[in-house]
């Protein structure tokens, strides 16, 4: 089978070396790659904005199946696009998108189908949030509803943070906002839940903790993700139920009333207290880095999910996983998620050495001749499988250590509530 993948960052790459293994694989284009998929496939300089280029290079490639990895291109509708010219796609449609394309989308979709969640208001100016926010607790979060790449989220301590976080909003700083989602804080820990759906049924595809915050400790400006580790610590078989009974459930049927239905990965975040679930916010594709952190646990064909899935034949395929922990570590340029450097060269890269359980993949980096470039705020993605993450998290030190790429940063403390230090 020949596939194509859209997408340039870690998740992309993730995704390529899972498929480049599968036995049912014979070809993989990356639209537009990086220099880390280009070792493993061709890529091809598209612009992925761009649908009708990407289903005139589908046709004449002779492209059977097209994974796309990134949210912007599902929500604005590449899945419905390519499949009105029966180009097989693995990811959801328009409608089902909106869960991460509109917060509002699918808090309402929470209020009407009883889905624990927080609290909230929606507001479509400064006026009227100012005024809900004069006679709000704190700390209090507030969110763009649009997508903003994960950044798009403040949890103000503050009625002044608040009206700052509300203003940044409106001026345009994470795109044409047209509302403002001011909910309450939630306490408890933060876990990502995966799903993979064909349609008509879904298998679970594993649980991640995510760190957003660039700084140690889970502190500082959010970010795209600085790490992760998988499985998560809270997951049980009670709160497993709870999360599919009282989240995933009822949201599947709430696309199904509009006419929809879900075909891909669903990532729930949720807040976990006292081992009961809430719906923070759902992404409508792999999480970055959880992906990186994820798919080498796998042991079954990825090839064969895939097809199985494009294919609505999911509920025959039985999915395997090793039992080792798995942490990922992000390389970040000097920076981020400010402004940082482009074009910066990372020497060392093709002197490390990788075990068995050991990945790299790349996320901002392109190929310039022999030489890689970072050109992006996260740039490397270190993962290693162990029997414990304290094991793999000292392998990805050492690991970095060797690159000593003086341009970047990373966080040394990822996977601290499972690293008893």
């Amino acid at each position: 089978m020949i596939v194509g993948i859209i997408g340039s960052g870690g998740r992309e790459h993730a995704i390529c070396h899972a498929l480049n293994k599968s036995k049912k694989i014979d070809k993989i284009y990356c639209f537009p790659g990086n220099a880390g998929t280009d070792a493993i496939a061709e890529n091809i300089n598209l612009d992925i904005n761009n649908f009708e280029e990407i289903k005139n290079f589908v046709f004449s490639k002779k492209i059977e199946l097209v994974v796309i990895g990134p949210e912007k291109p599902l929500v604005d509708g590449l899945t419905d696009y390519l499949e009105s010219f029966d180009i097989k796609v693995f990811g959801p449609s328009k409608v089902a998108s909106q869960l991460e394309g509109s917060k509002i989308f699918t808090k309402n979709i929470c209020k009407k189908y009883n889905i624990p969640t927080a609290n909230f208001g929606v507001f479509d100016d400064t006026h009227q949030a100012k005024n809900f926010l004069d006679n709000s607790n704190f700390p209090i979060v507030i969110k763009a509803d649009n997508l903003a790449a994960g950044k798009g989220v403040y949890i103000c301590e503050n009625k002044e943070e608040s009206y700052e976080a509300v203003k940044e909003i409106f001026d345009g700083k994470f795109g044409d906002a047209k509302n403002v989602l001011i909910e309450e804080f939630l306490e408890g820990e933060e876990m990502s839940f995966f799903i993979l759906s064909d349609g008509i049924t879904y298998k679970i595809f594993g649980t991640a903790q995510d760190h957003k915050r660039v700084q140690e400790g889970d502190k500082g400006k959010n970010t795209g993700g600085m790490g992760a580790y998988s499985p998560s610590r809270l997951i049980n078989e009670e709160l497993e139920k709870k999360i599919l009974n009282n989240i995933i459930d009822p949201t599947l049927r709430a696309l199904k009333d509009l006419k929809s239905s879900y075909k891909g990965f669903l990532y729930a975040g949720l807040m976990i207290k006292n081992n009961e679930p809430h719906l923070i916010e759902y992404n409508v594709r792999m999480g970055d880095p959880e992906c990186q952190t994820i798919l080498p646990k796998l042991n079954t064909d990825f090839g064969e999910i895939i097809d199985s899935c494009s294919n609505g034949r999911l509920n025959e395929s039985k999915i395997n996983w090793n039992n080792k922990k798995s942490l990922c570590v992000v390389l970040c340029s000097k920076g981020y998620p400010e402004t940082y450097q482009k074009n910066v060269e990372i020497k060392n890269i093709n002197k490390i050495e990788l075990n068995t359980d050991d990945h790299l993949f790349h996320a901002g980096t392109i190929k310039r001749g022999d030489v890689t470039l970072a050109v992006g705020g996260r740039v490397l993605n270190f993962v290693s499988l162990s029997d414990s993450f304290e094991e793999s998290r000292n392998r990805i030190h050492q690991l970095l250590n060797n690159l000593n790429w003086s341009d970047g940063f990373f966080r040394k403390d990822i996977g601290y509530k499972v690293i008893k230090k």
